[in-house]
């Protein structure tokens, strides 16, 4: 894949051939205007713009992937990351899967990561609760579910779409955890 990434101090810029023309697109993330904006050759560069994010972007950018990009936030104890690819029927760029992870509170309480692939529809997740009566982390089996989302372009996509999978992920969580608690007081 031809492809190159810099960083500024207004943003993170990729220069990547996501179209598959042998001509390298833009990708940029201006933190300033809080948008990622994609420039593709297919399209003479005309750029198309995410939803504004609501959010301190300090933490946040882009990394180029095998067929594609990443957009990730990382925070001190939580964070998250989207997969993007050129999708070739539409000629758009498709979001295509997303991470999660928490820390918890210092209990670690609610730790773990998840991950949801947009193609198959597959999320699974990976969490931990505080048990206060064995004092200790538990690790709450795998959950495997089916999520599916709306097909999401890079033009329809803002934080209110990852603020959905991380409450449907959240949901999961909880309902998982209170299977195991309501099992072990019968």
């Amino acid at each position: 894949m031809l492809s190159f990434a810099q960083g500024n101090s207004k943003g993170d810029t990729l220069n990547v051939d996501l179209d598959k023309d042998l001509k390298l697109d833009v990708v940029v993330f201006n933190k300033e205007k809080g948008v990622i904006i994609i420039k593709l050759s297919t399209q003479k560069f005309r750029p198309v713009e995410t939803g504004v994010f609501s959010f301190d972007p300090i933490m946040a950018g882009l990394k180029l992937t095998r067929n594609g990009f990443e957009y990730f936030n990382d925070w001190m104890r939580a964070g998250y990351t989207c997969q993007f690819r050129y999708d070739a029927v539409t000629k758009q760029v498709k979001l295509i899967g997303m991470t999660n992870y928490e820390f918890g509170p210092a209990n670690n309480n609610g730790s773990g990561e998840a991950s949801v692939n947009l193609i198959t529809n597959k999320y699974i997740g990976n969490w931990n609760y505080w048990d206060d009566d064995e004092d200790k982390l538990i690790a709450i089996p795998t959950i495997k579910q089916k999520m599916t989302l709306p097909q999401i372009y890079l033009s329809d996509f803002s934080d209110d779409v990852i603020i959905d999978y991380q409450r449907r992920s959240s949901k999961l969580y909880y309902e998982a955890r209170d299977r195991i608690l309501k099992a072990k007081k019968r």
